[in-house]
């Protein structure tokens, strides 16, 4: 029997380190977003099966350890995602389509299909994200949604509100696509 490795979270009393290292890949414990300080809420590693498939952190303006408090901060937020492996771009985004879905009603679903295409299409274009490359997720308030793919930004922002939680919830839903990350996003220990 093959043990799943365990993901890595942040306790509370590490804010004080000036990064924390996941899978070798060190995220910054504050970083700025817009002239907006965001603290580290937690970070870990997405797994399938066994094997490493990205590094994620989670940046908030003020700890949260319940899906429901990260969803209902209004400042700015941030999803890094750091790619331990090559994986199909187009297949991503695919994945994130059917998290997103998987994690909402069909109703509030099917409001947000026109944005969730433009998604897919946005991680089709690139063809591969290469093990080393980082996409980020920012929701900026007055903004929208921001997706950013190897230091690019990916086009115009997803203006709905609810886009941003609904693209989170892929990872910190009712039916996260990895239940440890979910925890590790949260700051909870592993």
């Amino acid at each position: 029997m093959v043990l799943s490795p365990l993901a890595w979270s942040i306790s509370p009393w590490a804010g004080a380190a000036d990064s924390i290292e996941v899978a070798g890949v060190k995220f910054p414990s504050t970083l700025q977003v817009q002239q907006t300080p965001l603290e580290l809420n937690g970070a870990g590693i997405r797994y399938k099966a066994v094997f490493k498939v990205y590094a994620a952190a989670l940046y908030l303006e003020k700890a949260a350890h319940a899906p429901a408090e990260v969803f209902a901060q209004s400042g700015k937020k941030r999803l890094v995602v750091h790619m331990l492996r090559d994986i199909d771009s187009a297949e991503l985004g695919k994945l994130f389509s059917r998290g997103m879905e998987d994690n909402m009603d069909k109703a509030a679903f099917s409001k947000l299909v026109p944005g969730v295409l433009r998604m897919s299409q946005i991680f089709s274009e690139h063809k591969k994200l290469l093990a080393g490359d980082q996409f980020m997720v920012d929701w900026l308030p007055g903004t929208g949604t921001v997706i950013t793919v190897r230091d690019q930004k990916q086009g115009e922002p997803f203006k709905e509100p609810e886009f941003f939680n609904a693209l989170l919830g892929i990872w910190l839903g009712p039916q996260p696509a990895d239940w440890k990350l979910k925890d590790a996003l949260l700051g909870k220990p592993a």
